[in-house]
């Protein structure tokens, strides 16, 4: 079935990528795990020379069922194009070494995911490339970061773990002004909240492993722009890196993905109950919640998502106490990290452990962290589980 762009997110979400086997009439998309493929014709041993018409050769240049995926997440985001991989670090990793060179700067938020901050502040300072980080929430700390070397803006919203926001449309602007691309981690959210390419990114990146995924059980990444630069982005990073993405999990992806609409609707109804219930808790100090009218950035997050998403940071006084009570006594959460899945998550975030070892704020930008997080914060993953439950889990707990 071709997909319009005009087709709603949901039939998007069922139909984009996939078409009935021509041979059996499988509805099903099918699952070709095949590493070579049978040609018919002389092609070049180089991928230098791809052509966009070309057979499938070897799957590390291209798979039929991983294509299929990409095409769906790409009309899920308005892309002209998807580069999928072999996790998000590997898709975060490949726009960064694919965009950058010796003597150039990147812009990024202070506060993401730890393996993105620990990659730009250990990885790239080594290759030459300077990096940047600020406090993205305010857009005119952008401004200030950039210099005549910033060639590209990376800001992750909401952000890991404290769901602090950046103004996509405004980021976008400023670095567009300055010469610079945006490239929006867009995890948290997923196409069904945010849609950064239509608010003027460049690039969005997504770990595949969580809300798109859905289920805990595949990693992948993904990077979505447009479509000569994806076409760059799949000669250097896929096939010459080997950031190959397994046609098993993109096939498990794919299927997840056919449900993302329903799957957010139900993650923000089940957040919106449990952050209500744990704003009222007394041993509760702050619940951190874009969907919540107490979030700093409450305004923005109305403005720019169309769903507020599952995730939600949850400070409480003695955390690491509580955190160790957790780990035996829940009876519904899972105490693990990972996010995003149909099941609920929870885990303890010390604010010394992630300045020291990942995010080295200092001065200013320490204290503004610690203004959001405290001595730290449990980020929470609500999952699908009937809401009442997942308060009552909670409330034993902290109780």
């Amino acid at each position: 079935m071709k997909v319009d762009a005009d087709m709603g997110i949901s039939t998007k979400a069922i139909h984009a990528g996939e078409t009935p086997d021509s041979i059996t009439g499988a509805s099903a998309p099918n699952l070709v795990m095949s590493t070579t493929f049978v040609v018919d014709e002389p092609l070049s041993f180089s991928a230098n020379n791809m052509k966009d018409d070309m057979p499938y050769l070897y799957t590390r240049w291209g798979n039929p069922t991983v294509r299929q995926l990409e095409a769906k997440l790409a009309a899920l985001e308005g892309a002209d194009a998807c580069v999928a991989f072999a996790s998000g670090m590997a898709a975060s990793a490949a726009l960064l070494l694919g965009t950058l060179s010796q003597g150039d700067n990147l812009v990024i938020s202070d506060t993401n995911y730890a393996g993105t901050a620990e990659f730009v502040r250990e990885t790239l300072p080594r290759m030459g490339i300077t990096v940047s980080p600020v406090d993205t929430s305010d857009s005119a700390n952008i401004s200030t970061a950039l210099t005549p070397a910033t060639k590209l803006v990376w800001v992750e919203t909401p952000s890991n773990p404290i769901t602090r926001l950046a103004d996509i449309r405004a980021a976008a602007d400023i670095a567009h002004e300055a010469g610079a691309r945006l490239a929006v981690d867009s995890t948290f959210a997923t196409p069904i909240a945010t849609r950064p390419l239509e608010l003027g990114a460049d690039f969005v990146v997504h770990s595949l492993t969580k809300y798109i995924g859905g289920h805990g059980d595949a990693l992948g990444g993904a990077v979505l722009g447009e479509a000569g630069a994806m076409n760059a982005l799949n000669i250097e990073a896929v096939i010459h890196y080997g950031g190959t993405l397994s046609p098993f999990n993109a096939w498990l992806i794919m299927r997840g993905a056919a449900t993302l609409p329903l799957r957010m609707r139900a993650h923000q109804d089940n957040a919106i109950a449990m952050a209500n219930f744990l704003e009222k808790h007394p041993r509760v100090e702050r619940v951190l919640y874009p969907g919540l009218a107490s979030h700093p950035q409450h305004e923005l997050a109305a403005r720019q998502m169309h769903n507020f998403s599952g995730m939600m940071a949850l400070r409480v006084k003695d955390g690491a106490a509580v955190a160790r009570r957790m780990m035996r006594e829940l009876r519904v959460f899972h105490y693990a990290v990972s996010l995003g899945h149909h099941r609920s998550l929870i885990y303890w975030m010390a604010t010394d452990d992630l300045l020291s070892s990942s995010f080295r704020l200092s001065g200013p930008q320490r204290e503004a962290y610690e203004r959001y997080a405290g001595d730290g914060v449990f980020r929470i993953s609500v999952g699908l589980e009937d809401a009442a439950d997942l308060c009552t889990d909670l409330d034993r707990v902290l109780s």
